[in-house]
């Protein structure tokens, strides 16, 4: 699909239909739409080759279910299904770590008919942290491949991952927040597809670690301020359609980075070396996720101000791309089927615990959809 085709007639998941468009707005952004409305909070958003909306349950509520499917009829059930979200049997005794879903925000699908699903296993009790591939065309467990210590350290917060087929390797993003507020563990691991053996990178590089003088401004200039003391580390990552740049940002940093994926796969760079490789992209606002159209523009949610952002490849400036009043601490974000891009609103701000104890968040949840500059990349 062209972007010259101004006026696309989709079919909305709720069964009805509406026109979305490219349109640019008096202020240079582009309208989004209510895609569906959810009874949790959205992290991470992946659409199947088979055209399968999946997403995780924002960890932060400590939901009973951590991933769903958004069906089309607007209902949404457990994937890959009830048991998995369990962590006891009937009978009270804990299940095997294998057998359940624990703490997830990062779901991404491959492309190719495998959902990967990044359980940081965080939540008490805590688990070894693990990746877990499902494959949606058979509706079967493909494989487990776990995160243990060195790998995975008690700080750590695996929040997102990209998928290199080229290079037949994950590429995880580790906060550093998972017994903390300060992210200064922060780093990357890769897990090399073929063999399943992972490391450990750029743990204490720039281009991972927060800036701890940047805290997180919500409604910034409005009656609605309010200042979160939370250093988040490496956040958003993304990979470009030749899978040639890995983009990549701590969510309180004013710097979005890149670092060749030949350079990460290569395992004879020292750490030095491979933290001499890592560029820096453009300037940015605190944001969580990222994706990326197949044109390189890159897209940012701008968890502070109720918006998405965009960096322009021919540019690398910063703008703002489309917004919304509800759009409440937008999460992930995600390429859809159509090359249209997905997000939801969290509403982390209006809970409780950043909310001075009043609980202001609540049903439904939104899940926004927008179309991009470009068509967007499958599973970015």
């Amino acid at each position: 699909m062209k972007l010259n085709k101004l006026n696309k007639v989709l079919t909305l998941i709720l069964g009805s239909s509406f026109v979305l468009s490219a349109c640019v707005l008096a202020d240079n952004t582009v309208k989004s739409k209510i895609y569906a409305k959810v009874d949790g909070a959205v992290g991470g958003i992946t659409y199947t080759k088979n055209e399968r909306f999946i997403f995780s349950y924002h960890p932060f509520y400590n939901p009973n279910v951590k991933v769903g499917e958004l069906l089309k009829n607007g209902e949404t059930i457990p994937f890959p299904n009830a048991e998995m979200q369990r962590a006891y049997k009937a009978d009270g005794s804990l299940k095997n770590p294998a057998d359940y879903l624990n703490w997830v925000l990062g779901v991404r699908a491959d492309g190719e008919g495998v959902v990967w699903i990044l359980d940081s296993g965080q939540a008490e009790p805590r688990i070894t942290p693990k990746l877990v591939a499902w494959n949606v065309l058979t509706n079967m467990l493909d494989r487990i491949i776990y995160l243990p210590s060195p790998i995975s350290l008690p700080e750590s917060q695996h929040n997102d991952l990209a998928i290199s087929h080229k290079f037949n390797m994950i590429v995880i993003a580790d906060e550093g927040i998972g017994n903390g507020p300060k992210g200064d563990k922060a780093a990357l691991v890769t897990v090399d597809l073929k063999t399943g053996v992972s490391r450990r990178i750029l743990q204490g590089h720039e281009s991972v670690l927060p800036d701890f003088t940047l805290p997180i401004i919500t409604d910034a200039g409005t009656k609605k301020q309010k200042q979160i003391d939370v250093f988040v580390g490496a956040d958003g990552i993304v990979l470009d359609r030749k899978e040639e740049w890995l983009y990549f940002a701590p969510l309180n940093k004013k710097y979005v980075y890149r670092i060749q994926m030949a350079d990460i796969a290569n395992t004879a760079l020292s750490e030095k070396e491979l933290g001499n490789k890592v560029e820096q992209y453009a300037e940015k606002p605190n944001n969580g996720g990222l994706s990326i159209d197949e044109n390189d523009n890159l897209y940012l949610t701008v968890v502070g101000e109720r918006k998405i952002g965009v960096i322009p490849a021919g540019t690398r400036k910063y703008r703002d791309y489309t917004s919304d009043q509800q759009m409440v601490w937008p999460d992930g974000v995600s390429v859809g089927p159509n090359g249209d891009m997905y997000t939801g609103a969290a509403q982390l701000p209006l809970s409780a615990p950043l909310n001075n104890g009043v609980a202001e968040n609540k049903p439904p949840y939104l899940i926004y959809q927008f179309r991009p500059i470009a068509d967007g990349v499958l599973g970015r």
